[in-house]
């Protein structure tokens, strides 16, 4: 934003503090009023015909930007990718472990990534895997949803969930 004397334009269309406009002023003419009322010229619409500007107190208006753009990142909601591990051969009391975890990192919003990890010549049975993946996405279907298929990614078998927008 161009604010006094960085304003180029020859001639301007001027909207007062209250929002009325004053109408189309030479940009010397602009910074007198403004300066007049101890206010700052700033241009608001450099690419209208004639530019708009604004007489404001611009370091209130920055100042309130600021604290607007701080509001906007507190609500903001930083999704993480949480990871569960498992093997092909595990148990079926440690799987719904792993279950009730992933279920819980989803009720967080965050996304899970659910990799089993196979080791010697386990990888012939990257089927069993698959079911063991599509079991627990049956499990937790209700606040689950399959962002990315269950599939092989050198010595392990990877799946991501995302949890259901409401």
């Amino acid at each position: 934003m161009r604010i006094n004397s960085e304003i180029r334009a020859r001639d301007v269309r001027v909207i007062s503090p209250e929002g009325e406009q004053l109408g189309v002023m030479s940009t010397r003419d602009a910074l007198q009023v403004a300066t007049e009322r101890e206010l700052d010229l700033v241009e608001v619409a450099p690419n209208a015909r004639p530019p708009v500007c604004r007489i404001m107190d611009y370091g209130k208006y920055r100042y309130e930007q600021t604290k607007r753009q701080k509001e906007a990142k507190k609500k903001q909601k930083v999704v993480t990718v949480k990871e569960v591990r498992m093997t092909p051969k595990i148990e079926e009391h440690d799987f719904q472990v792993k279950t009730r975890n992933a279920e819980r990192f989803l009720k967080d919003g965050n996304k899970v990534k659910v990799s089993v990890r196979f080791r010697g010549r386990e990888v012939v049975h990257s089927n069993l895997a698959r079911d063991m993946l599509l079991q627990m996405v049956e499990e937790i279907n209700h606040i689950a949803n399959i962002e990315r298929q269950p599939m092989m990614e050198g010595r392990q078998m990877i799946m991501v969930l995302s949890p259901k927008q409401e």
